[in-house]
Formats: structure tokens, sequence, C-alpha cells
């Protein structure tokens, strides 16, 4: 998995307008900086304290890029081989797109780019499509879920999904003031065995729908209210991992936050699901970024190098 450490994290005025979850800072910039680093450094040791191959990159100096640590709005590695580049809203968050780092990943894990898809013309029209934000993907069941935003367009899911093999399941969920989540992946997170859903924020025209397709695919569905979401209790990410005792592993990576607003029964029921959870706690990065641990990583699928 890929991790990007931040180099001039901070308060993007410019994405504040569609995420709701993000808060400016009563700090200096160079406190929240220093805060976010050490929030990045406490995640990245605790994930390799658990077995997981951490990639890490590190930010350009210029331009300065103050989402950096969310790489995966703007690329996906898959498990063929393919790479995908997203369009993103904002125009500072542009920049955070680097080759470099695509190439940086590819070589760490001995893989292979046998596919790079290149959606970023789209950002010319006005259409966006946010990486692993947008999308929550069913890898086993091949079914892409997105939640309608100004950050996730609907006819670009569709377009993502024929290009990659999955199905598309689009629905609209938006938080108590009638404001549309900006990610899915803050209402939603599928695991081998779970699935996570904020269904009080789903429309009630989809809400069954997208509930069944969950049900469908064999997997227990935690639900949880709007309050959790906003305490960040649907952004966790399932990761694969090696034990000496287990041999291969299943921990889920949650936010300390995330795990305060879950009940002690949701909690149980996730618990149950994996081998182990990984609570790290990144407040800073919550609070001034408006996304938590699942929005820090981008999952690298090994991929074997040409014979």
């Amino acid at each position: 998995m890929l991790l990007v450490q931040p180099r001039a994290f901070g308060f993007n005025s410019e994405t504040a307008g569609s995420n709701t979850l993000q808060h400016a800072p009563s700090a200096g910039a160079q406190a929240v900086q220093a805060a976010a680093l050490s929030e990045f450094n406490g995640l990245r040791q605790a994930l390799q304290g658990e077995g997981v191959q951490v990639i890490v990159a590190e930010d350009s100096p210029n331009p300065v890029k103050p989402d950096a640590v969310f790489p995966n709005n703007w690329v996906s590695f898959h498990a063929d081989g393919t790479v995908v580049l997203y369009p993103m809203l904002a125009t500072s968050r542009r920049a955070e797109r680097r080759r470099e780092i695509v190439d940086q990943v590819i070589r760490e894990i001995g893989g292979t780019l046998r596919r790079l898809l290149d959606l970023t013309v789209h950002e010319r029209d006005g259409r966006y499509l946010e990486g692993t934000g947008s999308l929550v993907l069913d890898h086993v069941g091949r079914i892409a879920y997105a939640c309608r935003s100004p950050r996730t367009d609907s006819g670009l899911v569709e377009q993502w999904s024929a290009q990659m093999g999955y199905r598309a399941v689009v629905f609209d969920a938006t938080d108590a003031a009638g404001v549309p989540y900006y990610h899915t992946n803050v209402m939603l997170g599928i695991g081998t065995d779970f699935a996570v859903l904020g269904a009080e924020s789903v429309a009630p025209a989809d809400r069954e729908r997208v509930r069944g397709e969950l049900r469908d695919s064999g997997r227990r569905v935690v639900e949880i209210p709007r309050e959790a979401i906003a305490g960040f209790a649907g952004n966790m990410l399932e990761l694969a991992t090696w034990d000496e005792a287990l041999g291969d592993a299943r921990v889920l990576v949650m936010s300390a936050a995330a795990r305060a607003a879950l009940g002690d029964a949701q909690y149980r029921q996730l618990a149950g699901a994996v081998d182990s959870v990984l609570l790290v706690p990144v407040p800073t990065i919550e609070r001034v970024g408006g996304g938590s641990v699942r929005c820090m990583i981008a999952e690298v699928f090994q991929t074997a190098p040409d014979a």
C-alpha cells in the first residue's frame, strides 16, 4: 500500500465547499503540519508493525499541496497491472498526480505497469471521479459503489466500471442538512465478510437497493447513523498482512475517532470479521483535512512481473 508523507498539510479552502467534514484550524500552519506529520508517522509505524507492506512517497515542495496525504483520490493500482489516474475537482489537488510516485510503487513491488487508464481529461468538462474516495469497490463481486456528489460524476462511474470490468451501483447519500457526502468512502466500507453502511444517509429511493446488493454479496451489513459518519466510522479499510502465528491475516484499520463513534455492538461485529483491528489517532488530519485513515491509504495489489 502507498502512503504519501505530507510536506505542507493544511486547511484547503478550495475543497471545503464540498467537504463539510473539514474545519479551519486554530493553530498556525507550522503546528498543523507538525501534528499531521506525527499522525502520518504513527499510521505508517502501526501498519508496518502489523506486517503490512508500506511504500512511502514524499510530497514534493512545489507547488504546495495541502491534501497530498490523501493519495487514494488521484490513483489506484489494480491486480491486473492497471493503474488509473483520476480527475479531481480542486485545481489545487491536481498537482498531487505525479508519475514518479507511480513508477516508485511499480518498482518497489517488482510489478509491471500493463495499462495506464488516464481519466484526467474529464477535468476540462467539469466531470470528476476521485479514486477510491468516490468509488468503494467490491473486488470479489466486481461491483463499484458510488454516491453522487460534486466530486463523483455518475457517468464517469459507469465509464470506469465498463473499462475495469465492474458493475456500477450509483446512489444518493446526504448528511442531516441534505448535503451530499463528498466521497462514498466516508459512509460505506467493504471488507471480505462485512460492509459498514451509513444506511440512514442513503436516499429512501436507493436504500433498499444498496442494502440488498451488500447482503446479496454474503457480507454482514453493519449499519451506522449519520453521527457516526461524522466521526469517520465509515472510513475504514481491511488490509491483507502476514503473521508468523496466523500466516495470512486480515487487519481492519480505522482511526481512534472512528472507534469512539461506533457502538460497542457494532465494533464487536467488525472485530469478529477480521483477525485484528488497528486503531490509529489522526485527529488533526481528520479535522483539518476532512478525511481519515482510509483516505490516507492507496491500496496496491501485487502483480507478477512479465516473464
